[in-house]
């Protein structure tokens, strides 16, 4: 998706900043559910990572689940701060592009939580700062780590079903209540698209690249909702259709792949559970951490039905190059071309729906 090139010069960039021995010391800015299920237990498994300093509204609650940890209320102070080399950015989605413009002015390396932005040219904007600066800016699309994801683009480079031509990917929930939180409120990059429609497009162009078509339907279904809670968006890549859904009504949701080839098909059933896991206190390095017992379905050429156990999945892994990218050693894990891939077509895909009709993406806002 970006030239190897670019990468490596990025890299070369970046080299000298922090020394492999040197810790690099974070702080992170909210610290809601993402910060909590996902952040910090995947920072803290990182042993050249080390939380500094968490700005919140909520120190009591900060310090109860860290003890002992520094707790700013506010924001810019904690980016400003001295000896702060990372700054992870997991608040609201509108909040984003300011925090993030500001960090990195301030000299930090910043992680973003998805989406990247609530706009693809504030997306552009982050990307020439970071380079004007010499920082990395880098997007959490942690679940380029899942095991299902892993487990089902292993056995399409390995030609199980032929070439894909139909690919689904489907995230669906049984959440029938509306909840007041922000993520269902009206606001800029709200809604249900907003929130899972990064995953399944990241995931869709890692394995297929630049969509050339976008056809977009988005909906709301439960009693109550003020923003959009049901989303099915066709990407066409050439003869290849890559159906992405996202539900909050499915109480029997469907396969999470399904994969139709030139010689047959693949289904993988069940999701990945490191969330469910980190939610339970799992933490990387455990003996059952990444585990799925959900295998990979596939059948070729009219053959019997095959099973194959899934890939093990690993989140830490974004943490764990991204320290290695911070200390020179190698490309940033997610850089923001990718991350602007995806805030192009998830625009796309929200002009497709509002206007009826299939849309090309662009890169340009």
């Amino acid at each position: 998706m970006v030239e190897t090139g670019r990468r490596n010069d990025a890299a070369t960039a970046l080299s000298g900043m922090n020394a492999p021995s040197d810790p690099i010391r974070v702080a992170l800015i909210g610290y809601g559910y993402s910060a909590c299920t996902f952040h910090v237990p995947l920072i803290r498994a990182v042993s050249r990572l080390s939380v500094e300093l968490v700005a919140s509204s909520r120190p009591d609650h900060v310090r109860a689940e860290l003890p002992g940890m520094e707790v700013e209320a506010d924001p810019m102070r904690v980016i400003v701060a001295p000896g702060i080399d990372l700054v992870v950015i997991a608040t609201p989605n509108d909040t984003h592009f300011p925090l993030a413009q500001a960090a990195l002015r301030a000299g930090k390396h910043v992680v973003v939580d998805k989406p990247m932005t609530p706009s693809l040219s504030e997306a552009c904007e982050l990307r020439t700062t970071a380079q004007a600066h010499g920082r990395l800016l880098s997007v959490f699309h942690n679940r380029r780590w899942d095991s299902d994801f892993l487990s089902v683009r292993q056995a399409m480079h390995e030609g199980l079903i032929g070439e894909a031509r139909h690919f689904e990917s489907r995230i669906e929930r049984f959440r029938p209540q509306v909840r007041d939180r922000w993520r269902e409120r009206p606001g800029p990059a709200t809604g249900l698209w907003w929130d899972l429609g990064p995953h399944l497009v990241d995931q869709a162009l890692a394995l297929f690249g630049w969509p050339d078509s976008v056809q977009a339907n988005l909906a709301r279904q439960r009693s109550g909702s003020t923003t959009e809670d049901w989303a099915h968006v066709v990407l066409g890549f050439g003869a290849i259709r890559a159906v992405l859904h996202a539900g909050m009504l499915a109480a029997i949701p469907g396969p999470r792949f399904v994969v139709h080839g030139t010689r047959g098909s693949l289904i993988k059933a069940h999701p990945d559970r490191q969330e469910q896991q980190l939610l339970a206190g799992l933490r990387p390095g455990d003996p059952e951490w990444g585990i799925d017992s959900d295998p990979v379905q596939w059948r070729c050429d009219d053959g019997p039905i095959q099973t194959r156990a899934a890939v093990s999945g690993d989140q830490s892994r974004f943490y764990v190059e991204l320290a290695e990218a911070i200390a020179g050693e190698r490309p940033n894990p997610v850089p923001p071309d990718e991350a602007i891939r995806v805030m192009a077509v998830i625009e796309a895909a929200v002009r497709s729906a509002s206007e009826g009709r299939v849309v090309s993406p662009a890169l340009q806002p």
